[in-house]
C-alpha cells in the first residue's frame, strides 16, 4: 500500500492526498513535518514534505509524485494520454506553482502567521502575482476545469495554491487576485463541491489547530 507522509494543512501534501482520494486508491497517511534530522533527513533529502512511500522506496518532490502515481496506479485519469495535451496540463500546473504559489509563499509568514515582512519583498509579491494571474489568465481554459472539461494535475495546483495566493493579495494588498478571472472563480466554487476535495478540507481543518500552536511554539 502508498503511504503518503505529510501534514494535512500543506497545500501540497493535499494535492496528492486528492490525487489518491480522486483515483480511488488506498493508501495510508503517515504524519511527517519534515527537518533536518537525520532521520527525516532519511526520508526526504530537503527535509520538505510531502513524500509518498512506495514498495521500492521513498519519492520526494510533489510533481513527481503526481507523475509516479498517473504512471504507476489505476483510477480515474489526471494526464492525458496525448503527449501534447499532457504537456499543456503539466504546463499550467508548473505555471501555477511557479508564478503564483512561490511569490505568494514569500509573503505567507505575514498574511498567515502575523511575522512583519520588508515592504521590498511583499511589492514583489504583488507585482509577481499580477503577472501570475495574468499568464492564467491567457492560458487557462476554464472549460470547465483548468485545461479542459475534466479534473486534472492543473486543477490540483489550482485548488491549493490559488486560493492561498487569494489570501495573501487580499490580506496584504486589499486586492482581489481573481477579479479579472470570473471563469476562476467559478471553478474554485465547483472544486469545494467534490466529495474528495470537501474530505481533504474537513482533514485540514482538524489538523489546523495543532499545527497552529506548532508554528507558535517555534516563534
Amino acid at each position: 500500500m502508498l503511504e503518503l507522509y505529510g501534514f494535512s494543512v500543506s497545500n501540497y501534501y493535499n494535492m496528492v492526498k486528492l490525487a489518491l482520494l480522486e483515483k480511488g486508491l488506498a493508501f495510508k497517511e503517515v504524519p511527517f513535518y519534515g527537518g533536518q534530522t537525520p532521520e527525516a533527513l532519511a526520508i526526504s533529502p530537503r527535509g520538505k514534505v510531502p513524500v509518498l512511500r512506495t514498495e521500492q522506496g521513498f519519492i520526494n518532490e510533489t510533481g513527481v509524485m503526481l507523475d509516479y502515481i498517473e504512471a504507476s496506479q489505476t483510477g480515474t485519469r489526471l494526464l492525458p494520454v496525448d503527449p501534447y495535451q499532457r504537456a499543456q496540463v503539466l504546463a499550467l500546473a508548473k505555471e501555477i506553482e511557479l508564478y503564483i504559489e512561490l511569490p505568494a509563499r514569500a509573503c505567507y509568514a505575514e498574511a498567515y502567521f502575523g511575522m512583519p515582512l520588508p515592504e521590498a519583498i511583499k511589492e514583489k509579491t504583488r507585482t509577481e502575482l499580477l503577472l501570475g494571474v495574468a499568464s492564467l489568465a491567457r492560458h487557462g481554459k476554464f472549460s470547465p476545469f483548468v485545461v479542459g472539461d475534466s479534473l486534472s494535475v492543473a486543477d490540483l495546483y489550482f485548488l491549493y495554491s490559488v486560493p492561498l495566493a487569494c489570501g495573501v493579495a487580499k490580506k496584504l494588498f486589499d486586492m482581489d487576485l481573481l477579479e479579472q478571472l470570473p471563469a476562476a472563480k467559478a471553478l474554485l466554487e465547483r472544486l469545494e463541491q467534490n466529495p474528495n476535495v470537501q474530505k481533504v478540507a474537513a482533514d485540514r481543518e482538524a489538523a489546523m489547530p495543532a499545527f497552529m500552536a506548532m508554528v507558535a511554539g517555534k516563534k
